[in-house]
Parts: C-alpha cells; structure tokens; sequence
C-alpha cells in the first residue's frame, strides 16, 4: 500500500524584520483601511486649501473661502456686546443697592454675574462659591470685609492686599513667631485662649494665661471679645469659621507665621458692568447683607 505524498505548507512571506526571534509577517494593509487613509490625505490636502492652514510669518494662509475662525469668534462676541450695551448702560448708571429692585437689572445681573464667576472665579472660589481652604465661602453670612453690596463691589473692584491698586483692602498680621515677637510659650498660651474662645477642647491653665498674651497683642484687631472687625479684615475667632483651619496645629501657623491671603484687582480686567454683575451674583447667593 503506497503513502499518500505528503504537501510542504508554504511559509508566508515576511518583512525581513525580527525582534527577539519574532518575525514580521508582509501581509496586505486591508483594502477599507487603505481607501480610509488615502481618503484622510485627499480632505487634508482640500481643507488647507478652502480653509485657513499654513502659518507664515506675519499670518497664516486664509484659504480660498476666506473664512477666518478668530474672524468669526470676534463678529460673534460684538453682536452679543452689541446686543447687551443697553442693559449693561442701565446696569452701570443704576445704584448698586437699588438693582435689586428692578427686576430686569436682576435678571441680567444674575445670569451675566454667573457667567463672570464661572470664568474668573471659580478657580479659587470654587465653582459654587464655597471656598476652599485660604479661599472664602461666600455663600454664608461671614464677611471680613463686609457683605453688603457695596462692599463686595468693593472688593471685587480693587482687591485684597495686592500690589497693583492703591485702593486695594489692606491689613497684615504680624508674624509673631518668626519675627520672635511672641515666645513659644506664649504661642502655645494664646492658641488655647482662642480654642477656648471658639468653643473648642483647650488646656485651661494654658488659656488662662492666653488671655493676657490676647489683650496685650491679638484684641487691638480681633477686639477684646475676640468678635473681630471686619472694616480691617480680622476675622471673628468665637465662631466655628476658619479661613485657613482652627484646630491647634492651624492656629499655631497661623500665630507663627501670620496669613497673607491675595486677592487681584479686577477694575483693569473686567468691565464695570461685569464688576457689578458678578457683585450683584455673589451677593444673591445667601450670606450678602
């Protein structure tokens, strides 16, 4: 009985590449793949052609349909500031504490306010204006600076403790460790008068004489009850909000080594109609007075 002969599979043709004995097969790209990509090169050759494409030195190429995208954005952005010039001249020209009255300034306010917030806010304010640590809440009813209107105008328009207004809200604290005005003892003394003065678990014998290291360096700004004066920017320390944290850890920091929170003028960015928008917004969310 004779053997069937037997057939030699032929091997596929191959690259010539190997890595670590692995050989690239040279098979055929797939034909609905292929038309794809040739396809891909033909609309990027038309699209730099009608549109505009290549940078040159002074510009790009404007394609032959000459449509311009910055073109375009800037038309766009003119006919809706061309559109809202009247209400935002009406918005300027009003007074702040009577805009609340007039319904149609409210309802532009409000949702032109948003809008600033969300863009030049929210970063550190957080995006609904709740703060986050160093940065204030501004949906409570806790203001160093005051929360009415005209204050929070105020603020917004010339900032906190920058350098670029004059009129920018202005106070420091002293850095009472670093600067060795206070000794550590002290320190530790006058943290627990204040956890005590919030409410907090303290060492009394240390608070008891906190209290004297308070009256003699802390209640020419904080008073002497520790309810602070806003008109300088010192905050309330009986209650339980802390801009920067109130346990004893923060509070020593913040005794050593004081707090210098900035905030930037916003008169040389945002329009006066802006300033008073978000103003106005900041001011509906709850804390305004």
């Amino acid at each position: 009985m004779s053997k069937k002969p037997t057939t030699t599979k032929a091997q596929p043709e191959t690259t010539g590449h190997s890595w670590d004995g692995i050989e690239e097969y040279n098979n055929p790209l797939p034909r609905w793949w292929l038309w794809t990509f040739y396809l891909t090169i033909i609309w990027g050759l038309i699209y730099t052609i009608l549109y505009p494409a290549w940078p040159l030195v002074e510009g790009a190429t404007q394609g032959l349909w000459g449509g311009n995208p910055r073109t375009s954005v800037a038309a766009e952005i003119q006919r809706f500031d061309d559109a809202n010039a009247g209400i935002e001249a009406k918005l300027v020209a009003a007074d702040l504490t009577a805009i609340s009255a007039d319904q149609e300034l409210v309802g532009f306010a409000t949702n032109a306010g948003a809008a600033v917030f969300k863009t030049w806010c929210a970063q550190c304010h957080g995006a609904g204006a709740a703060g986050a640590k160093g940065y204030p809440n501004l949906n409570d009813n806790d203001w160093l600076w005051g929360g009415t209107i005209e204050d929070i105008h105020t603020t917004i328009q010339h900032g906190i403790r920058n350098t670029e207004d004059a009129d920018a809200r202005y106070s420091e604290m002293p850095r009472f460790g670093a600067d060795e005005l206070l000794e550590s003892e002290q320190i530790d003394q006058v943290v627990h008068y204040v956890l005590q003065l919030s409410g907090q678990d303290n060492d009394a014998a240390l608070a008891a004489e906190g209290a004297t290291v308070f009256a003699d360096n802390c209640a020419a700004c904080h008073a002497e009850d520790g309810s602070g004066d806003r008109a300088q920017g010192a905050p309330n320390l009986t209650d339980a909000i802390w801009l920067y944290g109130g346990d004893a850890a923060a509070l020593t920091e913040t005794v050593t080594n004081a707090r210098f929170g900035v905030m930037p003028a916003w008169s040389g960015r945002l329009s006066e109609a802006d300033i008073r928008a978000v103003a106005t917004w900041v001011h509906s969310r709850g804390g305004g007075e």
